[in-house]
């Protein structure tokens, strides 16, 4: 667990040192495939943010170990972000819920996504507690992380 702790925290410092910069696509093709890749990260990021609110909701059962693994998906997820996002496919007509905000402030999305690197660390490491209760608020921190970019950078 705690080379996990290591390892994720060594990732977020990694993230915060590289460029925020945005590049713009350079053709539709180049914009329609950086959406479709930027779109399988935050639906795999989904696909485990759903059992950790299942359970933190008690629709169904608690199972410290299971909130370790998605906690560790989520976070390796979280590295991804940055890489595929920074190709702005804002000037191109691409299916997208990104808003353009994605692009235009770079910093601020910079540190949305840290948050949920940190957060999603933070749960790897309590979850080896077993501590229920503990978890489950650590569970909603990845999940304030998650809405809060939804909220600020996410079509509704």
């Amino acid at each position: 667990m705690k080379l996990m702790t290591k390892i994720a925290v060594s990732s977020a410092l990694t993230l915060s040192v590289l460029s925020v910069n945005a590049q713009v696509a350079k053709s539709e093709k180049q914009a329609s495939r950086a959406a479709e890749t930027r779109q399988a990260v935050f639906k795999l990021l989904g696909a485990n943010m759903s059992p950790l609110g299942a359970m933190a909701k008690g629709k169904i059962a608690f199972d410290a170990a299971a909130v370790e693994k998605h906690a560790t998906r989520i976070n390796q997820l979280s590295l991804m972000i940055n890489d595929h996002t920074s190709l702005d496919t804002s000037g191109f007509d691409v299916t997208t819920e990104a808003l353009d905000k994605v692009w235009q402030d770079r910093v601020g999305f910079k540190k949305a996504i840290e948050k949920l690197t940190k957060n999603s660390a933070q749960l790897i490491t309590i979850s080896a507690s077993g501590n229920e209760a503990a978890i489950k608020k650590a569970i909603s921190g990845v999940g304030k992380s998650c809405g809060g970019c939804h909220d600020n950078f996410k079509m509704d």
